[in-house]
């Protein structure tokens, strides 16, 4: 079993917290860890199983009631079974009384919202992190928001790089030993989550359609959404493109980057970027092979900037702050592709480069970023592919990819 950083944050919730609800894309381990956190403490059950599925959605109030402790695996399948666990830890309040798992983002749904505000605490878990692959809790994260420099051990550049960015972060993925095997596992995953879960948190008629609209949409990654250029060439209006990349949100497949804003900064891009929650996931998609990314390195462009925003967030869902993701683009083209901002309103800006060399032009972005936000400018760094840190004037630096993962 692969280390699960996440795992102290849920332990104490549980200590604190009447309902724990673990979410994540389906086969990200999110089974495996809450198993491992109850131990034989507390009884489990999955609403895969066809009878437990039945039994939930026939009787939700008789299948929590009785239930001192318990996990539900795969909650979204039975969302009335959250007002069932809401009037029971309403009437028995201890903490750590119920694990939940969800394989959609049930914060989506008004229900949840609803129905367990104030009584749940949500942890997410994503695929591997680059630390849990290799074992080695990372320190990136608390000392870039701290305006320090990380320490490089072992770098990993070139090569290396590219197949760690093509393998991805799913456990079962990464454990088979080649990229067209990992890539078979891809497909497949994609083609049973879909065909299987779409279901649950949506009704629509063309399944097809929106397994064709997810292949499409991998050669939109990291740029900004345009619905009703992604929906022309499948016939799709503007509405309907819009609901179905909301419902491959939900299921964690892309994750949507706000724009940053600023008063001081004038003529803004108000438009979200999209990118894949996994970049093996992406690159099976687009059937991308080693080969390919070191003979056209701009097709690795987009995909590196994916991997490194991805990394981030899993450091974030550990961390014991609370970060919002932005990115930053104004009409003149300075473009900034990664934002973090604390709850204090310190503010570190990333811009990410698929090649060996950096400029000073590739911190133009960076520098108006800023100049605009003073004092609360943190550092900034450009995250190329390379092995050494290098200064580039005041509070910023081309750093190493790989240093996210030390």
């Amino acid at each position: 079993m692969f280390p699960r950083f996440v795992e102290q944050k849920i332990k104490e919730a549980l200590d604190d917290t009447r309902v724990v609800l673990l979410t994540g894309p389906r086969q990200a381990g999110k089974t495996t860890l809450v198993q491992h956190l109850a131990g034989k403490n507390m009884p489990f059950f999955t609403l895969d199983n066809a009878t437990t599925l039945d039994a939930s959605k026939n009787d939700p109030v008789g299948f929590i009631r009785g239930l001192d402790k318990a996990i539900i695996d795969e909650v979204q399948r039975v969302p009335a079974l959250l007002l069932a666990i809401k009037e029971s830890v309403d009437n028995d309040p201890r903490p750590g009384r119920f694990i939940l798992t969800g394989s959609a983002n049930l914060m989506t749904l008004p229900l949840v919202a609803d129905s367990l505000a104030g009584r749940m605490e949500m942890v997410c878990l994503f695929p591997l992190s680059q630390g849990e692959i290799r074992g080695k809790k990372p320190t990136f994260l608390e000392k870039m928001m701290r305006g320090e420099l990380p320490a490089i051990n072992a770098p990993v550049f070139a090569d290396q790089l590219l197949k760690a960015v093509l393998a991805g972060g799913y456990p079962e993925a990464i454990k088979r030993k080649t990229l067209n095997r990992r890539q078979t596992w891809h497909l497949n995953y994609i083609d049973a989550l879909i065909y299987r879960d779409v279901k649950d948190i949506a009704q629509i008629d063309k399944i097809q359609q929106l397994h064709t609209l997810l292949q499409m949409v991998s050669h939109y990654n990291a740029r900004l959404v345009n619905y009703s250029g992604i929906g022309a060439s499948l016939d799709m209006s503007h509405t309907i493109t819009r609901k179905y990349l909301g419902i491959l949100e939900q299921l964690y497949l892309l994750h949507r980057l706000t724009p940053w804003y600023s008063n001081q900064l004038k003529r803004l891009t108000k438009t979200p970027k999209l990118h894949f929650v996994d970049t093996g996931l992406l690159a099976a998609l687009q059937g991308i092979s080693i080969d390919s990314l070191q003979t056209d390195r701009p097709l690795f462009g987009p995909m590196l900037e994916t991997f490194v925003l991805t990394e981030l967030m899993k450091l974030v869902s550990w961390s014991g702050d609370r970060l919002e993701f932005f990115h930053y683009r104004d009409k003149e083209k300075n473009e900034v592709d990664i934002i973090l901002r604390n709850r204090i309103g310190g503010v570190v800006g990333i811009e990410v480069k698929a090649s060996a060399t950096v400029t000073s032009a590739d911190f133009n972005g960076l520098r108006k970023l800023a100049a605009a936000c003073k004092s609360r400018f943190v550092i900034g760094l450009v995250l190329y592919d390379h092995d050494k840190i290098v200064p580039f004037g005041d509070r910023m630096y081309a750093v190493p990819v790989s240093a996210i993962w030390h």
